[in-house]
């Protein structure tokens, strides 16, 4: 083997040492509390946090084998966690869950609201109560989080909002899902405003379609008609939204307060 060979080869992994510390390091010692991390985009987010270094505190609501599937991934990325079984719509189940994961870690450092629900219907079939159901976990739960978590958050704090591209465009069959999406905006904005003295940074991520459970009742060819309108050319995967995500929760975006993120592959432009 040539020595400028055998040079590259070292090179190569050193670098990939380097990198793989580096990971580590940017949330080491961090906790972070994930909703709705049983699956999708939530669990997605949990184990690229895991990978770099985050304790991760795993809400959700009844898939405890979900739950477990993403503990055990978070624990093959290097990280701990705990599962927090809770809706986020009760306020005593959020209680419950800010005081397992402080007991065991004194504070929380990242918060990330992902909890939703997303029921395809027009206004004109949508009833009361199933307006009042989305809007309670998807804005009134982020609500009840941020309310009682902030107090336990320290100067360098992240709370990241993940909301949707439909907050902005609307929806034929969800008008109580885009509401509540548009709404968690308004509620972003005005936290980054209020918290900004206390150097705590608030910004959400608005993503497209994301190859998740949501889309399960999509056809194959409702999936290619998608991907055509789409520039980038094929669907966005948890991966995509996580990467935003840690991006936010990083001190790479010690700057960034306010802000809204869009992970739609160009489909819409702002």
């Amino acid at each position: 083997m040539s020595r400028s060979k055998i040079f590259s080869q070292k090179t190569l992994a050193n670098f990939l040492h380097y990198q793989n510390m580096c990971n580590f390091v940017m949330l080491k010692g961090k906790t972070a509390f994930i909703t709705g991390a049983s699956r999708g985009i939530g669990r997605g987010i949990a184990i690229k946090f895991a990978e770099f270094g985050a304790f991760i505190g795993i809400n959700y609501v009844t898939n405890d084998e979900g739950a477990k599937k993403t503990l055990k991934l978070v624990k093959e990325k290097g990280s701990q966690g705990v599962l927090l079984k809770g809706d986020v719509s009760d306020a005593s189940n959020i209680n419950k869950n800010i005081k397992t994961i402080i007991d065991e870690r004194g504070q929380i450092d990242v918060l990330v609201n992902n909890a939703g629900i997303y029921v395809r219907n027009t206004f004109e079939n949508i009833s009361f109560d199933a307006w009042k159901r989305v809007l309670a976990v998807n804005l009134t739960g982020c609500y009840h989080l941020c309310k009682q978590v902030i107090p336990y958050m320290r100067p360098g704090g992240r709370i990241v909002f993940i909301s949707s591209q439909l907050a902005f465009k609307g929806s034929y069959h969800g008008s109580d899902y885009a509401a509540s999406k548009a709404g968690m905006l308004g509620l972003m904005r005005s936290l980054a405003l209020e918290l900004a003295e206390k150097h705590i940074l608030v910004n959400a991520i608005a993503p497209g379609t994301i190859d998740t459970d949501i889309i399960v009742d999509y056809s194959e060819k409702m999936k290619q008609k998608r991907i055509k309108e789409i520039p980038l050319g094929r669907l966005g995967v948890p991966d995509d939204v996580a990467n935003a995500c840690l991006f936010l929760a990083s001190n790479l975006s010690d700057y960034i307060t306010g802000e809204t993120i869009n992970v739609n592959g160009g489909l819409y432009i702002h």
